[in-house]
């Protein structure tokens, strides 16, 4: 890393995001559809249990919204750290 300490900041905040990132799409993905699907099988949606939900739709769903979480969070960054594109 760079020695510049806003320049630390800023790749320890981007780091941190994308870190949550991850973290909620593996608890959606891996938690939600496979690990906690007996627990979620008694719950209806869409026909089906909550758990084939998640494993099926629900799961890539929260990867799009996490996609345009992250884009959005990071243009807020990098405006704050005076690096955006404009």
């Amino acid at each position: 890393m760079s020695d510049k300490p806003e320049t630390n900041a800023y790749w320890a905040t981007n780091i941190k995001i994308v870190t949550w990132c991850l973290v909620l799409w593996a608890l959606v993905s891996f938690g939600f559809g496979i690990l906690l699907r007996p627990m979620l099988s008694g719950i209806a949606v869409g026909g089906s249990d909550l758990g084939f939900w998640f494993a099926q739709q629900g799961s890539i769903l929260v990867f799009l919204a996490i996609i345009f979480f992250y884009a959005w969070r990071m243009n807020k960054l990098d405006a704050e750290y005076g690096v955006d594109e404009q």
